[in-house]
């Protein structure tokens, strides 16, 4: 896994730790993608400043500071998509990234508050806008919901709007997970098709990935092949799901 930290010249750079070195403490985002993402190829080149996604980078950095947190991560750069090998593990560890961080950092370019903002009517104004949030239909966000323990939602102009438990009612609304799911009762205590439910209006841009999305959200993992379709991936969840299930009977 590889972390972003701040180095000594006001810089980002990458640091890449084995799976028993892992920093206990680090700060992850949730975003959607949109134009100019930096990679992995733009940090390491030098050219990641000349895009329009490092903005996001430097929100999380600077954000992970104020909490007291040296390492951040961010998926459009700490993995190198390139790397078929890499790729799939990290699709396959997602869940389990998202779910260890101290804070996970949900940034919405499309909700606009700024901090002149009154304490009155301005609030129902953007809480309407957070609830239509495209982040919300994304298909990777639902285990980026569901995983950390703490995560705070972030405004386009990077002030804070709220976290999972004050927005409670409104996430529960808007995405019908019950708050059981929110703050962290085991997923096992939800079925199948109700889990499989909380993802059926999301889309991604590949359609693979609207089932491999999932591989934390039922525990499993499976191998990723691109081009197979959503209902061949899905056929193989399923198999890869009703393994763990007979597996589970066993083991009780």
């Amino acid at each position: 896994m590889r972390l972003l930290q701040y180095n000594n010249d006001g810089d980002l750079s990458l640091t890449e730790f084995f799976e028993g070195d892992i920093p206990k403490k680090y700060a992850i985002l949730s975003h959607r993608w949109g134009a100019e993402e930096v990679t992995f190829k733009d940090l390491t080149d030098g050219t990641s400043k000349g895009k329009a996604g490092y903005r996001k980078m430097q929100f999380s950095g600077e954000q992970a500071r104020r909490d007291g947190l040296q390492y951040f991560w961010v998926d459009t750069c700490c993995i190198d998509k390139s790397n078929a090998v890499e790729l799939q593990e990290a699709i396959n560890s997602m869940f389990r990234w998202y779910q260890d961080p101290t804070k996970c950092y949900v940034f919405l370019p499309d909700i606009s508050r700024p901090r002149t903002d009154s304490a009155d009517g301005s609030i129902e104004a953007w809480v309407s806008t957070f609830r239509k949030s495209a982040w919300f239909s994304r298909g990777w966000t639902l285990q980026e919901l569901i995983a950390p323990a703490s995560v705070d939602f972030f405004c386009k102009e990077g002030e804070l709007l709220g976290n999972k438990a004050s927005l409670e009612r409104h996430i529960c609304e808007v995405t019908s997970i019950p708050a059981s799911a929110l703050r962290g009762s085991p997923l096992s205590d939800f079925s199948v098709a109700k889990r499989l439910s909380w993802a059926e209006n999301r889309e991604t841009f590949r359609q693979e990935d609207k089932v491999y999305s999932l591989l934390g959200i039922f525990d499993v993992n499976m191998p990723l092949i691109y081009s197979e379709g959503k209902d061949k991936a899905m056929n193989r969840l399923r198999e890869e799901i009703d393994k763990a299930l007979v597996l589970g009977l066993f083991c009780d």
